[in-house]
């Protein structure tokens, strides 16, 4: 009886949120065949933290897909306020320590982790407390994540039995996040600002050069808000021999979406 009543009220469609002070995106999945049917974004005009309250809440008024009864709720934290830490090293009564070498922390902040099991590490990261307490207004219970805990395992999972180092860039907006990984092994992560075609190559070539990457060998694969023709494929194209960008399926997604969303349809 309980049994039927709950598959009676299931709505087979899951919601995920990949959250920013100044917006967010959706993707609203079919849960029955795995499909994507919708993928939205929704920017503030003015970005004002005192009242990010308000500017979520007008969203959510003005896009009817939010306010539809979801099977689960997923909200993706996109922000680079991360480290990975070896289970070895990790105790949960000393989050903000693991942070104060690679980020401003304050006494006030709040912490939290993801725990990548298969891959013996935690991601210690400082999530979005005001928009995590509306949307638990308004969606009641949820899980949430790091975007670069999802960046990672994806990567991670697609990497088994490839003995080579990889390196992939994930291109977002005036940010990208440089993974290196070998057999489902995190080798290095580490995320970059950059305004110019420049900047993002200069990163990529000092990363190598610190971990003896040849640019004539390794292998670099581009995902994110990228293609052929982005300018930060064509420099990296003319230093590093083997380049390409990520072939990503997702049901419902062309390949140049699924690359975009690689990490909002997780």
């Amino acid at each position: 009886m309980d049994q039927s009543a709950n598959i009676t009220e299931k709505k087979f469609r899951k919601l995920s949120l990949m959250v920013r002070a100044e917006g967010f995106w959706y993707c609203v999945t079919d849960t029955l065949n795995g499909k994507v049917t919708e993928v939205k974004r929704v920017q503030f005009d003015k970005v004002n933290p005192a009242k990010v309250h308000d500017q979520y809440w007008k969203a959510f008024v003005d896009h009817t897909d939010l306010t539809r009864d979801y099977d689960e709720v997923v909200v993706i934290h996109d922000n680079a306020l991360n480290t990975f830490v070896p289970h070895a090293l990790f105790d949960e009564d000393f989050l903000g320590s693991y942070l104060q070498y690679n980020t401003k922390v304050f006494e006030t902040d709040y912490f939290a982790f993801d725990d990548l099991t298969p891959y013996d590490m935690n991601n210690v990261y400082v999530p979005f407390v005001d928009i995590n307490n509306f949307l638990i207004d308004h969606f009641g219970p949820f899980t949430y994540k790091n975007a670069n805990s999802v960046l990672v395992q994806k990567l991670l999972e697609r990497s088994k039995n490839n003995d080579d180092r990889q390196m992939f860039a994930h291109v977002a907006g005036s940010h990208f996040e440089i993974v290196v990984i070998q057999n489902q092994k995190l080798i290095l992560f580490n995320s970059f600002e950059y305004s110019t075609p420049e900047d993002f190559l200069y990163y990529l070539l000092f990363t190598a050069e610190q971990l003896d990457l040849n640019p004539e060998h390794f292998r670099l694969t581009l995902l994110g808000d990228v293609t052929a023709e982005s300018d930060v494929y064509k420099i990296a194209y003319d230093y590093v021999r083997n380049v390409s960008v990520l072939d990503a399926a997702t049901d419902g997604l062309s390949t140049e979406e699924s690359r975009r969303h690689f990490i909002l349809t997780a």
